[in-house]
């Protein structure tokens, strides 16, 4: 294990509350309570959830898996969407978020949570249509600066959370301000793949720069969880779900074909490999499993081990970023 950032030592993989959610697939409660326990049992120590992951089931199968009583040592996440409103309101829905994941965890308190929404600057204007929602799904600098982190600092003096965090997959230049800051945050989210690719998380044209947030991140004692390891099924050996064609997704798995095809040359599962390549990247402190079974978290932690250099050079030579 390593440590997270400054905060507390952390396992190589995180599980995820997207596949336990059934965001990522078809499961259902009885399997995905028996999969967070295998992961616990296995040595993962913190799970990673949020309200949004399955309208809630994330978290209410963690409060039934542990009924209230986390093991030691393991430590939950949760997160909560904002959009750019008035502070009141703002504060008013973070207060209501935390009790609502508190209810259905079965906790006293939140390890570590995390603005899930897109930060921008504040005059930064996505592209049309998208620019009509903006305000309902991200917040400005300004807004994040003034409201949210005097409300995140306000939650941890009253005991309801131990340490804030920002999912990274808003607009490059805001995340490398706030992670660039005179008090960033203790954590953060970001893009962790072969492609380099958000898939449908990016709403904006300009490029993620997903490696050099990660060394902003790195260099300023802000740990770092590896999301979209397989990018939403797209690094997979096949799509576990229906897509169109233009879907970013899909768009992505096509382009892996060559990805693909490597992974049967070395007899392998890309899914393993695509996990495998995340956490051999320098800076990543613990990779976040989006596994919705127990048969997908056992491919994954049978073989959790780092790439070599010669496999991390053949999968570059692809130069699919």
């Amino acid at each position: 294990m390593q440590r997270l950032g400054q905060l507390w030592p952390v396992s190589g993989y995180t599980l995820g509350g997207g596949g336990i959610g059934q965001v990522w697939g078809k499961t259902d409660r009885e399997e995905a309570v028996l999969t967070v326990q295998e992961a616990v049992d296995a040595g993962v120590t913190l799970l990673d959830l949020a309200p949004l992951y399955g309208r809630g089931e994330a978290e209410a199968v963690i409060g039934e898996a542990f009924a209230g009583q986390l093991p030691d040592g393991l430590r939950v996440t949760s997160k909560c969407l904002l959009g750019s409103d008035s502070a009141d309101t703002m504060v008013e829905k973070l207060e209501r978020s935390i009790h609502r994941s508190l209810e259905a965890l079965r906790t006293q308190h939140i390890d570590l949570f995390f603005l899930h929404s897109q930060i921008v600057e504040d005059d930064y204007q996505f592209p049309a249509p998208l620019n009509e929602t903006q305000s309902q799904w991200s917040v400005t600098l300004s807004l994040f600066n003034d409201v949210v982190k005097p409300a995140f600092e306000n939650f941890k003096r009253q005991g309801l959370i131990n340490a804030w965090g920002i999912t990274g997959t808003g607009h490059p230049t805001a995340i490398a301000r706030v992670l660039q800051s005179d008090d960033p945050p203790a954590a953060v989210q970001l893009i962790t793949n072969l492609l380099d690719s958000p898939g449908s998380l990016q709403r904006y044209p300009e490029p993620a720069r997903p490696r050099a947030l990660i060394e902003i991140a790195r260099d300023r004692g802000v740990g770092v969880m590896g999301i979209r390891a397989v990018q939403a099924g797209a690094l997979c050996a096949a799509l576990d779900r229906e897509l169109p064609a233009s879907h970013p997704e899909q768009i992505d798995y096509q382009r892996a074909a060559p990805f693909r095809a490597l992974c049967e040359s070395w007899s392998q599962d890309p899914a393993v490999i695509a996990h495998r390549y995340a956490r051999s990247l320098i800076g990543v402190d613990t990779v976040v499993l989006g596994v919705k079974n127990r048969s997908e978290l056992h491919a994954v932690l049978q073989d959790d081990q780092p790439l070599t250099r010669d496999q991390i050079a053949e999968l570059d030579a692809l130069e699919l970023r």
